[in-house]
């Protein structure tokens, strides 16, 4: 993790995650092994949900100040220098070991991949807030298309955070204050309402206002969404896709609910070509900037094609 996002290139699959880390894969069975260089001013983690790790990989500090198994330079005795996976300071690395048990995997009325997340959890709050956060997608064993990194069947992929981002909290603050207001002699009181109002950014995967690039699809493609939200109690949200219904453990729907930590998984079939809109349903959230536009390309030889 950097201090600045890599870009992805336009028009690339990963396009569409915009703030979000990379998504980490693997199926039932696996072991998932994580290099993880911190290149930030910040001491940082990688804390996962939902997969199976012991306390050298849990990626957190507990408040009792226990931080596992550490050699006498802070870094585990099986992971070398560079501090303890709870706490990797700038310039460390570290690498994480989660295994992937059947409980980490898709239950029986689940589609055949599901997504958890993982984020940073050193301070839980500012580093969320500042944007570390990405998707560890489980695949049922057999299930993944190696060659596409898709699960078989699936044409598309899209995972998508619902959050307020609190910029108020983030571990950037501070220097973003600096940068942008430089010597300004208007200093600014963080504590001002409406300061602290306009940091609440209302996003997806850290876009507002249908800025959010690389939701593209075809008619009659099988079209996977990972949907989740993090943050606090103001983070309810509620996805809907206009145009377009779905799949969720064998209901029909357009709307699904989704809170903080959590995830659902969908599966889509668009019919109908065109720009559709994706945002929360929650007004005040729909009104702030939680919303994105996705892409429906006409298949050549559909029924709504051929009737143009």
């Amino acid at each position: 993790m950097g201090d600045r996002v890599r870009g992805r290139s336009p028009g690339s699959r990963e396009e569409h995650l915009g703030a979000l880390g990379p998504i980490l894969r693997a199926e039932v069975g696996d072991t998932i092994v994580v290099h993880f260089r911190n290149e930030t001013r910040f001491p940082l983690s990688l804390h996962p949900h939902g997969v199976a790790y012991d306390k050298a990989n849990e990626g957190s500090g507990y408040a009792d100040g226990s931080m596992g198994s550490l050699g006498t330079n802070g870094s585990h005795p099986h992971h070398g220098g560079g501090g303890s996976g709870n706490a990797v300071p700038p310039s460390g690395s570290y690498t994480y070991r989660w295994q992937v048990p059947p409980r980490s995997g898709p239950g029986p009325a689940d589609p055949d991949s599901i997504a958890w997340p993982y984020h940073s959890h050193v301070n839980e709050v500012g580093d969320t807030s500042a944007g570390l956060v990405g998707a560890i997608v489980i695949h049922r064993r057999g299930s993944l298309d190696e060659r596409r990194q898709l699960p078989k069947g699936v044409d598309r992929e899209f995972v998508n955070l619902f959050t307020v981002t609190d910029e108020n909290k983030s571990l950037y603050l501070e220097t973003n204050m600096r940068e942008f207001l430089g010597t300004s002699t208007t200093p600014v009181n963080p504590d001002d309402e409406e300061f602290v109002e306009s940091n609440l950014m209302h996003g997806i995967n850290g876009f507002v206002y249908g800025d959010l690039p690389g939701l593209t699809m075809a008619e009659g493609e099988h079209v996977r969404w990972h949907v989740m939200s993090m943050g606090t109690e103001i983070d309810i949200h509620t996805p809907h896709w206009h145009g377009a219904t779905l799949l969720e453990n064998g209901r029909r729907l357009d709307t699904t609910e989704v809170f903080p930590a959590s995830s659902r998984t969908l599966d889509m079939t668009p019919d109908r070509p065109g720009m559709w809109m994706l945002h929360c349903h929650v007004n005040d959230h729909m009104e702030a900037g939680m919303h994105a536009m996705f892409t429906v390309l006409p298949n050549r030889n559909s029924s709504f094609a051929s009737s143009r």
